[in-house]
């Protein structure tokens, strides 16, 4: 034991006086913690967000993938555009083709109305009085049939009305030439106004089918436009989150979190030590 004693004992001023200077420097961060915090809180908060934040390469690189992303999609859109396009210009054509196919049919359709406003006329007058005989009712009755062949030959009644009408089916070959023609040209008549409602239809569909393509031909123009001119996006801050008391977290502009989320790797969260 003397000799254990005589060995230590020396030693033991130089140890107290090193755990004193480390009692010391303890007690003196511990009040500059008290006295000025934030100070050394912002400190560390900064030495934080440069750890967590990606280096200039990584910036880069990433700027660099992002730039070819948005190029190849941009070509994506614009061949998509071109294609629209195309089909707009080939909508409109067909819009075109049929607004003259309407219009033709108003045409014919206003003819035909002339003629039986026409043909009116003429039957209120008294009819001639020819004989009634068999070869004037023949006589009629080529007229009709001669009639009616020209007028499907100018495409004015339909196959099967110009057999009604060469079978007697709802015609008498015995009325008078003026009478049957005034029939026939009403015939001729509500024909050209069918058709004129169905060239309008089709003109409207047509119009409606081209109105579309050059919406979605202008859309995807404008998107292929935004994706090679993006907005700049405003710079933003890095959250720290975890540490206690006041001044402790640095808040992001509004409406900007999820893009910070996108570009930053997580922080750790609480006391844990940071890595230097």
């Amino acid at each position: 034991m003397q000799t254990v004693f005589s060995t230590v004992l020396p030693d033991m001023p130089a140890a107290a006086v090193i755990w004193l200077v480390l009692l010391a420097v303890a007690a003196t961060v511990v009040a500059a913690l008290i006295v000025r915090p934030s100070r050394f809180r912002s400190e560390l908060v900064d030495r934080i967000s440069d750890a967590a934040r990606p280096s200039s390469i990584e910036r880069a690189e990433r700027a660099r993938v992002r730039d070819q992303e948005r190029i190849r999609y941009a070509d994506e859109v614009a061949v998509a555009a071109s294609r629209a396009t195309a089909t707009a210009e080939r909508s409109r054509a067909e819009w075109l083709t049929a607004q003259e196919e309407a219009e033709a049919a108003w045409q014919a359709y206003q003819a035909a109305e002339e003629d039986v406003r026409r043909l009116s006329a003429a039957a209120a007058l008294p009819l001639p009085r020819t004989a009634k005989t068999p070869a004037e009712y023949a006589d009629r009755e080529r007229w009709l049939h001669r009639a009616a062949m020209d007028a499907q030959w100018r495409d004015e009644i339909t196959v099967r009305q110009l057999s009604d009408i060469l079978g007697g089916n709802g015609w008498d070959p015995s009325r008078h030439p003026v009478e049957q023609e005034l029939l026939l040209r009403r015939l001729v008549r509500d024909n050209m106004a069918a058709r004129h409602r169905a060239a309008t239809q089709r003109e409207q569909a047509a119009w409606q089918a081209a109105e579309r393509a050059a919406a979605a031909a202008q859309s995807l123009r404008d998107e292929a436009f935004a994706a090679l001119h993006p907005v700049a996006e405003p710079q933003t801050a890095l959250s720290i989150v975890g540490f206690t008391g006041p001044e402790t977290t640095r808040e992001l502009p509004a409406g900007t979190g999820a893009d910070v989320t996108r570009e930053l790797p997580p922080v750790a969260r609480g006391r844990a030590a940071v890595a230097t």
